[in-house]
């Protein structure tokens, strides 16, 4: 079994390079999704190419909920795309628990006491899943944190959640790369500690 993480920005090339190294490797292909659901005709053209991009034989587990979708991935490569879109998905489904509103999302200004830490709560054991795998995975994530900080209580919550999730899955990876403009810049051989220049 063998972890690959990819992160970087927005429309950096992420999902391209996972499709790359999956289609370079034997067996079955599964892509899980959590992108949100296509509301207007510009995401659904966004979902439309995500789609068209996979070959036909891949399986797309698209997930109704931030769990259920571990029981249907099948044995073979996975691509999870994205953690930053599965994390959302936890974020809103906590917040619609913990306020019995079913049409909460977590862009709101003010969330409930202890919302934070049930969102760890959740988050953490889906990333422990996904790194015991016993085939291959490749992970999709999003990097946080090189704007100013969000200033809505969610944005917070997101970057610093996300920000943790990250390191915690490069650190179990066997490879890792931040990817820039489509390249890829292995992190697994950048120094974790500096030094003073004597």
């Amino acid at each position: 079994m063998a972890l690959v993480v990819l992160t970087g920005g927005a429309r950096c090339g992420k999902s391209s390079v996972a499709q790359t190294l999956a289609a370079k490797s034997p067996g079955d292909v599964s892509v899980a999704v959590f992108g949100a659901a296509a509301t207007d005709d510009e995401m659904a053209e966004r979902v439309r190419r995500h789609q068209e991009d996979r070959p036909d034989e891949w399986t797309t587990v698209e997930a109704a909920d931030s769990v259920e979708w571990t029981e249907r991935v099948r044995d073979g490569i996975l691509i999870v795309d994205c953690v930053g879109s599965l994390l959302a998905r936890v974020m809103d489904e906590v917040l619609v628990d913990m306020t019995s509103n079913t049409t909460a999302r977590a862009g709101y200004d003010s969330l409930p006491d202890g919302y934070t830490a049930e969102v760890e709560r959740r988050f953490v054991p889906i990333l422990g899943w996904i790194t015991r795998r016993l085939d291959d995975t490749i992970v999709v994530t999003n990097e946080v944190g090189e704007g100013v900080i969000p200033p809505y209580p969610s944005g917070r919550v997101f970057r610093d959640v996300l920000g943790r999730g990250n390191r915690a899955l490069v650190d179990r990876s066997d490879s890792a790369y931040l990817v820039v403009a489509g390249r890829c810049f292995d992190l697994h051989a950048l120094p974790q500690e500096v030094w003073w220049p004597r």
